[in-house]
């Protein structure tokens, strides 16, 4: 088999595994903690860690492999995320539970990013388009097949095979990679930034972790206030840091650009509201419906189908509407859909509500790769590397700040109703403040130049070229 299609295979066992856990994970929350003994909303801590882990090592990762080797690295991560899969299947805790996510994290921080890197290094040019598209094919089935595997293995056996699932696969991927993909390195790679990691990543870890326990589901308050007031510090001492490095971990000046600095900061705002409904919306069929894991299941899988729907159309869409334009309307309509999930009700009846989610999808999808694009419209080569990074980051900071947010909300819903978080009403209003939080973001993208994107969008010269960089970036 081509080259171009072999490796991006192989980075798609990654891909896959990694995709399919967060999904099948959502879906078996309320029997996980009823296992657990513990609350469901507290199980949103288990969801937080892991992204959060996700952004505190996708930064270094490019580093790592340029140091260690891309195969060494990447058969490292599987391994890393196939043991904290088993730390998972085999916790009897909450705690034991989040720390295995983390580590989880850790191996998922270095697949994707350095198998993307793999594919950018290994596969000739003109083949780099088709090899990237094979790559997003198992990143679409993941998020479907999750959902509706998730609940029939949590209604028909045991929560604890959601994380066994990933082991033949992870094997598969490091069998593969062990044949397959090159070792490839840098014979100088330039010296990491430690004490910026530190600040950085240290201090989002333990910021994000203070402020996702606040709840007292794990420590105790004054610790979870401590650690926030730890994790603010560093990473206020990280930006004094950075103006003094010659070469910091994250470039903070690319925000000055006006395209990164909307799809990044505008498009954290919008992955909040989004980040939240893999929570939400399996606790509220679940608990507040009483429908079944695997009727769960059934109905949210419908939102990746309308996703897959669009990125056959988001590039003509975004050629004959532009940017600016798009972003705007979307981010209000995708909103207003995330809103509308509070007007479900356990009578309504399933097609609307599976024809509900359909369109958010659709609209998500659609979002997601406008802002996936525009953030590098204005980026020159040599600081690519830095804005990807620090954009994935921002990605999983938001999906991560999305989930916590979200469980405050019902929290805070349950104290002014006076019920316990997790009645029915509270998620119509958690659901009408997450969406509001992702209205917000079309402020960022009301402020867009009108040309924004022009020629990556194919509105401006050079449109062909433009045209396949937009949709490469999209589907990245």
């Amino acid at each position: 088999m081509k080259p171009s299609r072999l490796l991006p295979l192989i980075v798609a066992c990654a891909l896959f595994i990694e995709n399919m856990d967060s999904t099948v994970l959502s879906t078996s929350l309320p029997a996980i903690a009823a296992d657990l003994g513990t609350e469901p909303i507290a199980l949103k801590l288990a969801l937080t860690t892991y992204l959060l882990s996700l952004a505190v090592f996708i930064p270094v990762s490019g580093w790592v492999a340029d140091r260690f080797g891309a195969q060494s690295t990447f058969m490292t991560a599987i391994a890393v995320f196939l043991l904290g899969s088993i730390g998972c299947a085999v916790s009897g805790s909450l705690g034991a539970l989040v720390a295995a996510r983390f580590v989880q994290g850790m191996g998922g921080a270095m697949m994707v990013p350095v198998g993307r890197l793999v594919l950018l290094r290994s596969v000739p040019k003109h083949e780099l388009v088709q090899a990237l598209s094979w790559l997003t094919i198992p990143a679409l089935i993941g998020p479907m097949v999750g959902p509706p595997l998730g609940g029939f293995i949590t209604t028909y056996f045991t929560w604890r095979w959601i994380f066994l699932i990933n082991l033949p696969f992870g094997m598969l991927g490091m069998a593969l990679a062990l044949k397959f993909i090159p070792n490839i390195r840098d014979a100088t790679p330039p010296p990491l930034d430690w004490v910026g990691f530190a600040l950085a990543g240290g201090g989002l870890g333990a910021a994000m972790f203070g402020f996702s326990a606040l709840g007292r589901h794990l420590i105790p308050t004054e610790v979870a206030v401590a650690a926030l007031c730890v994790g603010i510090a560093g990473l206020a001492g990280y930006l004094l840091h950075a103006r003094r490095h010659p070469q910091p971990l994250l470039d903070l000046d690319l925000f000055r650009l006006s395209t990164y600095r909307a799809g990044v900061v505008g498009g954290s705002l919008f992955r909040i509201g989004i980040g939240a409904s893999p929570f939400l919306l399996p606790l509220m069929l679940q608990i507040g419906f009483g429908l079944s894991p695997v009727q769960s299941g059934l109905l949210t899988f419908v939102s990746a189908i309308g996703a897959i729907f669009m990125k056959t159309l988001a590039a003509a869409i975004l050629r004959r509407a532009g940017f600016r334009r798009v972003l705007l309307w979307n981010a209000l309509a995708a909103s207003t859909m995330l809103c509308a999930f509070g007007l479900f009700r356990p009578t309504t009846p399933h097609l609307v509500i599976i024809a509900t989610l359909l369109v958010s999808g659709c609209l998500r999808s659609l979002q997601f790769t406008s802002l996936n694009a525009i953030s590098y419209a204005e980026v020159d080569s040599p600081r690519m590397g830095q804005a990807s990074s620090l954009s994935g980051m921002m990605q999983q900071l938001s999906l991560s700040l999305g989930v916590a947010i979200a469980g405050y909300l019902l929290e805070i819903a349950g104290v002014t109703l006076q019920q316990p978080a997790t009645a029915v009403t509270n998620f119509y209003w958690a659901f009408l403040g997450v969406g509001l939080i992702s209205m917000s973001s079309a402020w960022w993208m009301w402020h867009l130049p009108r040309n924004a994107g022009a020629e990556m969008a194919g509105r401006g010269p050079a449109n062909r070229a433009a045209e396949s960089e937009a949709e490469e970036l999209g589907a990245v």
